[in-house]
């Protein structure tokens, strides 16, 4: 996965990866914040929120992906925490549909000469009254690293390290890596917002600090093109959010009709 022709990277996804629009500011997406540490080269993320294996799929986000894709480019993949929810369209049985549609991701992306890269989502933060952390995602992630296994595809276990942070942070330190706000503190979120799976820009940082790094020790990408993996720090403005018409506009242009 070395050539010098490598520059793009795709990112494929659910709300954990997607880039946010300003409207939802602090929240973001882990792939919103991998060109902190990734330069010269396109990051293309087409991650949406709410998305499953089987949804963006079944919706033509794949296959805009297998359309624009060329030979040597990247493509990551990370589904997990909307394939576990019971909506019809988008629930999949971890050992059944969701690795059948991996099977198709990885098929499709290196039919075209691209190299798929598989990721583990991140576990939510959900605690017992103990102050013990609950492993909501399940077999999940299990379900992807068989795959990875069986398809012989690079895989970053961003589950198992984020379960590792989840836990050191503790239910009170995991509120400033997720969407925790009091009332009045962001403009975007005036009543405050208690959310559980979604990241802020911290915790999207170091997610992708950690992506990044097991990409650069993997050799995925020529090491010149990674920067900044020992910064201690960012302030949270660093990241890009995009304007709310960009983001409706990327939504409605990164899809294609599937034909049955």
């Amino acid at each position: 996965m070395t050539g010098c022709a490598m520059r793009r990277v795709f990112l494929a996804g659910d709300s954990s990866v997607t880039s946010r629009q300003r409207s939802f500011a602090p929240m973001a997406g882990w792939g919103q914040a991998l060109p902190l540490f990734i330069h010269g080269a396109d990051i293309i993320n087409c991650a949406r929120a709410g998305a499953s294996s089987r949804s963006f799929v079944d919706r033509g986000r794949l296959a805009w992906i297998l359309r624009e894709v060329r030979p040597g480019d990247l493509v990551l993949f990370s589904f997990g925490l909307i394939d576990m929810k019971p909506d019809e369209g988008r629930y999949t049985e971890p050992f059944k549909e969701y690795q059948g549609f991996l099977r198709g991701c990885v098929d499709g992306v290196r039919d075209r000469g691209a190299h798929p890269v598989l990721v583990t989502s991140h576990e939510r933060r959900v605690f017992d009254a103990q102050g013990n952390l609950r492993r909501l995602l399940g077999v999940y992630p299990l379900a992807m690293k068989e795959i990875a296994a069986e398809k012989c595809v690079p895989l970053i276990d961003l589950n198992e390290w984020s379960v590792r942070w989840w836990r050191r942070a503790g239910p009170r330190g995991t509120r400033e890596i997720f969407l925790h706000l009091d009332p009045g503190e962001h403009p975007n979120y005036p009543d405050g917002a208690a959310d559980n799976t979604h990241l802020r820009a911290a915790g999207a940082i170091e997610c992708a600090r950690f992506v990044a790094a097991e990409m650069r020790e993997r050799s995925m990408l020529e090491p010149g093109r990674f920067a900044d993996l020992e910064r201690a720090r960012f302030p949270e403005d660093e990241v890009e959010w995009l304007d709310d018409h960009m983001f409706d506009e990327l939504t409605r242009n990164r899809t294609l009709e599937v034909v049955e």
